[in-house]
């Protein structure tokens, strides 16, 4: 297993902490997401941890996972957030974020996110384009708020990863290209009452276990914020974004104290911001399902479960890869794919898995969903959203209820 190391087995049980998996499934129903407390808070320091020596500020990324809980979790730590929408950032404030420790971003930012920032003071307001520069400073000029501006910068490098998630190449809708830096400085200089650049940053994509692309994008963005300072644009702090990833089927993982001692080396006199997201949620949570039914085509098996596409898209939507585990252990007798109810041939959790005869009514659990899972879940094929638990030793929570169909048609009515 490749999850946490709060997802074991006990005596052939399935156990997230002190909680076995099928007691959560008996009380709560299926599917449902299950998120381990000491997991979560255990990768937030082992990441903090590593890159105290660096001076870096770690703003977890939202999107990974936004529960409120988790949420609360990492405020009672003083992380850091990265948000990238109203919605994000009314959560952290809610959380207990102290917003001084909160970087906006995102390349799409309506005039009222952007007067919501500038209410709650924000570390930096992550600006993407000359015309959002622009529009941020009349929505600062019309408030009388000066914002404190991050330039996020386009560095042109390829990372190792699915095209989906790769966001640093010029080809990709994210940041400035660094050609139009002339420009930048004129509206920075014009605006000054209204516009305080104070940081620069990039984010060249998710699901990183190379460092390279992490060092070439850190040299990348130094050499410009050298060409700002020449201007009398004193950028103080280097936002490197997120990006690292986690093991799904045995990688080797990214080597965290090397990437540290790098940037300690190399920082000068720059605060540093990072932007982990799944590194600290996705090993941290699962998707429990139960099987439907069980058929076969030929000789073709499919395991159905009452988990959907709806539920967790990254198989889906990336071909990725999760392990899938029988909530009371068996050894894998022969190959299936796990497939949902919903009216797509896409809607998989996995092909042609070495799985035991699971028989209908036994429990799955989809491991390393905890990143990217109940956030990207919709209501496809009008189906509720699933329940969210969180483990906290040998007790456990609903930390979000699952939805009814009263939830799905209430705006309708």
């Amino acid at each position: 297993m490749s999850s946490a190391a709060e997802f074991r087995y006990r005596n052939e049980r399935l156990f997230c902490e002190g909680v076995p998996l099928e007691r959560i499934a008996e009380q709560v129903g299926t599917p449902c997401y299950v998120y381990s407390r000491q997991a979560v808070l255990g990768n937030y320091r082992r990441f903090s941890e590593a890159f105290a020596a660096a001076g870096a500020l770690t703003c977890y990324a939202v999107k990974a996972n936004s529960n409120l809980s988790i949420l609360r979790l990492l405020a009672e730590q003083e992380s850091g957030f990265d948000v990238v929408s109203g919605g994000e950032l009314r959560r952290v404030v809610r959380a207990g974020a102290d917003t001084g420790r909160v970087m906006f971003s995102g390349v799409g930012k309506t005039p009222g996110e952007l007067r919501l920032a500038l209410e709650h003071e924000l570390l930096a307001i992550n600006v993407e384009s000359v015309e959002e520069l622009e529009t941020l400073a009349r929505v600062a000029a019309a408030g009388g708020r000066r914002a404190r501006v991050s330039l996020r910068l386009n560095p042109d490098i390829e990372a190792p990863t699915h095209p989906y998630i790769s966001t640093g190449m010029r080809q990709h809708k994210f940041g400035i290209d660094p050609e139009r830096i002339d420009r930048l400085a004129v509206v920075l200089g014009a605006q000054s009452k209204w516009l305080e650049l104070v940081a620069l940053g990039c984010h060249i994509g998710s699901q990183i276990l190379d460092l390279t692309p992490f060092f070439d994008a850190f040299a990348r963005l130094k050499v410009l914020a050298g060409e700002f300072r020449r201007r009398d644009l004193p950028v103080e702090i280097l936002d490197l974004g997120g990006g690292i990833g986690i093991p799904y089927r045995g990688e080797q993982p990214a080597p965290l104290e090397e990437y540290a001692r790098f940037l300690a080396e190399n920082r000068e006199d720059y605060r540093l911001v990072l932007e982990p997201g799944r590194y600290i949620v996705g090993n941290a949570g699962l998707l429990l399902s139960r099987v439907l039914y069980r058929k076969a085509n030929r000789e073709k098996r499919f395991v159905i479960v009452d988990a959907a596409m709806n539920d967790f898209m990254r198989p889906a939507l990336y071909q990725a890869y999760h392990e899938v585990l029988p909530v009371r252990q068996q050894e894998p007798s022969s190959v299936a794919d796990v497939v949902g109810p919903v009216c797509e041939s896409g809607d998989f959790f996995a092909k042609d898995r070495p799985l035991p005869e699971v028989r209908q009514g036994d429990w799955l659990a989809v491991m390393n969903a905890g990143a990217y899972g109940f956030v990207l879940a919709s209501n496809y094929n009008s189906r509720p959203r699933p329940a969210e638990v969180l483990v906290e030793g040998e007790e456990f929570r609903v930390v979000r209820r699952r939805e009814s169909f009263g939830d799905l048609v209430g705006l309708e009515e």
